[in-house]
């Protein structure tokens, strides 16, 4: 079996290669319409630009799985501004979308924790459907919308998970079915445990994205080793391996944060419970070292026998 893994958003590596180069939506609105125009433009092309810069790097660095930034497009949602910002960069889109798939990098988006579809005001449910559609849109762009995939949270209980739930199911079908097919499901580390998003996943077929350190901080009675059966089974169909979250805890005390590299101590159990369950998966790794947190992670590794690494990012077990 192969895991393969990945970093978010930022290489930080090379030198001022932010994706996520942004605009309040306060500055734009002191600014003149030809300044505004200005800004936007020169904004999302060095986003745009650092993010082929990045995957320039990825290449390089034998990196094939990569989490986009969700900000390369200031103010693209934003119900005040609306600009068209796919037309100007069709031809930086398109030269993302045929990097990626000429080196089968795997790439997704992972919307803000604001996006979710368990609200009680519609105008939540309107602002996720715009953000949704946001990165569906740029995936379109890019000509990566029918393999990659656009992963949220659940969202909150509002002190009733049950009724929570029940919203949900209904505003999320509201979502385009193009979109809804793309889009994946993750634990999170407060709320929603492994349990109940996988039994939510499983309702309207869709990928769940097990988050290892959000179980650990929120397990509720099911042990995550137990669920992989049907972890892996909501991936069937899809013609990729499951995806996975990891990172470890910033402190005792700051529990939920995210540390800057990985403690392999902390994986090691996840791995192992991947390697005895058999089947290949790819790892998405959360730390704030990004990149560089990736690669040491897979050189302590490989250091431990029968962890071969394979690729930059890759192990085979």
């Amino acid at each position: 079996m192969i895991l393969k893994f990945g970093y978010v958003s930022t290489a930080i590596s090379l030198w001022e290669a932010s994706p996520s180069r942004t605009l309040t939506y306060a500055n734009w609105k002191r600014m003149d319409e030809d300044s505004r125009k200005e800004k936007l433009y020169h904004l999302t092309e060095q986003n745009l630009k650092n993010t082929i810069r990045i995957l320039h790097y990825n290449i390089a660095h034998g990196i094939e799985l990569y989490r986009m930034s969700s900000s390369l497009v200031p103010l693209a949602t934003h119900p005040d501004v609306k600009w068209d910002f796919l037309t100007p960069f069709r031809e930086l889109f398109k030269e993302i979308g045929d990097l990626v798939k000429k080196h089968n990098i795997r790439v997704s988006f992972h919307p803000n924790q604001f996006t979710l579809f368990t609200s009680r005001q519609d105008h939540v449910t309107r602002n996720a459907i715009i953000d949704m559609t946001y990165h569906y849109k740029m995936l379109e762009a890019m000509d990566l919308h029918q393999e990659s995939t656009i992963n949220i949270h659940v969202g909150g209980a509002y002190g009733n998970k049950q009724e929570a739930v029940m919203r949900f199911n209904e505003n999320f079908c509201k979502l385009d079915k193009n979109i809804r097919m793309q889009t994946t499901l993750e634990n999170d580390d407060k709320t929603y445990t492994a349990e109940e998003t996988l039994q939510i996943c499983e309702r309207h077929n869709i990928p769940f994205v097990f988050d290892f350190h959000h179980h650990w901080a929120n397990p509720g009675n099911e042990a995550y080793e137990e669920l992989l059966p049907r972890i892996f089974s909501t991936w069937k169909g899809t013609g990729k391996p499951p995806k996975f979250h990891l990172s470890s805890p910033k402190s005792e005390k700051l529990v939920r944060a995210h540390a800057d590299y990985v403690d392999l101590d902390f994986a090691i159990p996840f791995i192992k419970a991947l390697q005895t369950y058999g089947e290949s998966a790819d790892i998405m790794i959360e730390a704030k070292a990004k990149d560089k947190a990736a690669l040491q992670l897979v050189e302590e590794l490989s250091k431990i026998r029968g962890y071969k690494r394979i690729g930059g990012t890759s192990i085979q077990l």
